[in-house]
């Protein structure tokens, strides 16, 4: 009986529901035994005192007795019936009471929340699930990449070693899985040998012993992981790590690559193939003022500009887009144009004051080294007397005080540079750099992408996103050499020409009119890349074209010509 209502519920039969089966059929028995002995008594104990009753009444008054329901109807007049009324009362307070819904609790609630749970967060995935990206853990980094994931329809799941957090996160839409890092056999289970990677976004020691047991079952597939400490990543490597990514120096690295100071040069952000990223602030140059059509830069230099920063917001590049002072253009071209570039701009805005970081934890640390690299001064305001490096490039303490932000230069710098992990308190010191200089370049690191916007709001003029920064730093190497992410809008993404655009000449397409991309290189079979296409070239059968756009523009792409 008890398997065929766990059938009914959905519950499969394995070797503990059939040990449940057993003891349930043996506490059943025995309540049966009692009922049926307490009636036997009660026949004899009314004989005793001369009344008769049947077998029914026995059965009736020994379950009314045991759930001291007590309808009083029938009733003993002797003592030793009372007596029996007594035993009677107490064992069914026992039985009925308490041992019955711990049965029921145990034998039938419980398996059924197991099952619920397992059924959000299954021990098992599918034979037929190939291709999917392992995540471990849930936390900004994982969300941001599961949204680029779901949008490029790559298969993903979550594997937690928690059941409430697996069953949490199912509730929020997303799909999760439940099992042991440190066990093989959870990721024979996970279909691990049929993934096309594994990402790891737990604490070092707990990275290290997902990478090791991964690569007892399967030598070959990507193993990425996070790292907090440099002294984590040979030791992840060692353990079968593919790639160690640690976010804290490409979140500093990006936020420091924002500043306007030093020159007015290319920063490269990023390759594609042969295909060179840059950005370049313009202040002090002779592009302010200017619209893109005006600048001529594709003739002057060769360099397409595909975007512009203003202000944290990515705008696609028209002619008529009018270049500011806080303009920083979003460049791409080839080595040898980025260096015909920096020969025209290059001796701009040459500026030799220090830039300001606020927090000295490892996103201070990367935007400091990035800096020296650029031959920027800096000086790095920590509270933390631990975190000191060395007394040259440090302020000690607290950055919400004027005379400490002073001390650090805050009267000469450009550029104030915030990097603390806590969204609150950085949008506190933006408002707070904002009302002492108006006019000083600040930009801010957000751990969530909600409080984006809100920094801006608060007077930051760019925003670096901890979560979108991780995020591309693994999609990047999920989709290879197929679609890369510089940044927080701008997208990358390699087709094959559409039926609809071949024989066409460049200026022919309604490419950016419809999508919002731009083509910028072109590749035919066994043919060099041609970099920044002129406009006159036609685009052939299977050749290879490369595009930059927002995070929409490849699936409008795809939409309007395939």
């Amino acid at each position: 009986m008890y398997r065929f209502l766990m059938r009914l519920l959905g519950f499969n039969i394995t070797d503990k529901l059939k040990r449940d089966s057993k003891t349930l059929a043996k506490l059943f028995l025995f309540i049966f035994a009692i009922v049926t002995l307490y009636s036997l008594m009660f026949q004899l104990i009314m004989a005793y005192e001369g009344r008769s009753y049947s077998i029914i009444d026995g059965i009736y008054w020994a379950l009314v007795t045991m759930t001291t329901l007590g309808y009083g109807d029938i009733v003993f007049e002797s003592d030793l019936g009372r007596f029996l009324s007594l035993i009677t009362l107490m064992s069914g307070v026992v039985i009925l009471l308490v041992i019955l819904p711990y049965t029921f609790i145990q034998f039938f609630y419980t398996p059924w929340l197991e099952a619920q749970a397992e059924a959000k967060a299954p021990k098992k995935l599918p034979d037929s699930l190939t291709d999917h990206v392992i995540i471990t853990n849930f936390d900004p980094i994982a969300e941001a990449l599961i949204e680029r994931l779901i949008s490029h329809k790559v298969p993903y799941v979550i594997l937690f070693r928690d059941l409430d957090k697996a069953t949490e996160v199912n509730d929020m839409g997303y799909k999760v899985a439940y099992g042991e890092y440190d066990d093989i056999e959870t990721w024979k289970k996970m279909r691990v040998d049929q993934a096309s990677m594994v990402v790891a976004l737990n604490n070092d020691m707990i990275n290290t012993s997902t990478a090791f047991n991964i690569r007892e079952i399967n030598q070959d597939i990507p193993i990425i992981t996070s790292c907090n400490s440099e002294d984590s990543v040979d030791i992840l490597k060692l353990a079968g790590a593919t790639y160690v990514f640690q976010i804290g120096k490409i979140l500093g690295s990006a936020l420091a690559r924002r500043t306007m100071g030093g020159s007015a040069r290319v920063h490269v952000i990023g390759h594609f193939e042969k295909l060179i990223i840059g950005e370049a602030p313009i202040v002090d140059t002779p592009l302010v003022g200017r619209t893109l059509g005006e600048s001529e830069l594709r003739k002057n230099t060769g360099m397409n500009a595909v975007g512009v920063w203003e202000r944290g917001r990515f705008e696609m590049a028209r002619p008529d887009l009018e270049l500011t002072e806080k303009s920083v253009l979003v460049l791409v071209g080839s080595l040898e144009q980025m260096r015909a570039y920096d020969e025209l701009f290059g001796i701009y805005h040459a500026d030799d004051a220090p830039v300001i970081i606020i927090g000295g934890g490892r996103v201070g640390r990367a935007a400091a080294k990035t800096l020296e690299g650029r031959q920027i001064r800096y000086k790095i305001v920590e509270k933390d007397t631990r975190r000191i490096r060395n007394t040259r490039d440090y302020v000690v303490g607290d950055a919400a005080d004027i005379d400490t932000l002073k001390e650090a230069g805050l009267d000469e710098a450009h550029t104030i540079i915030i990097t603390s992990h806590d969204d609150e308190i950085n949008m506190y010191l933006t408002i707070y750099c904002r009302k002492l200089r108006p006019d000083i370049q600040i930009t801010s690191r957000a751990t969530l992408e909600r409080n984006i916007n809100s920094m801006h709001r608060a007077g930051a003029d760019f925003v670096m996103s901890y979560a979108k920064m991780g995020a591309n730093a693994i999609f990047n190497l999920i989709e290879k050499d197929e679609s890369l992410l510089l940044a927080e809008d701008i997208h990358l993404f390699k087709v094959k020409t559409p039926k609809a655009l071949e024989n066409k000449k460049i200026f022919e397409t309604d490419i950016r009119e419809k999508t919002g991309a731009s083509i910028v290189s072109i590749q035919r079979e066994n043919e060099e890349i041609i970099i920044n296409p002129d406009p006159d070239i036609s685009l052939k059968k299977c050749q290879e074209m490369v595009l930059i756009g927002d995070i929409q523009s490849e699936q409008l792409f795809k939409d309007a010509y395939n």
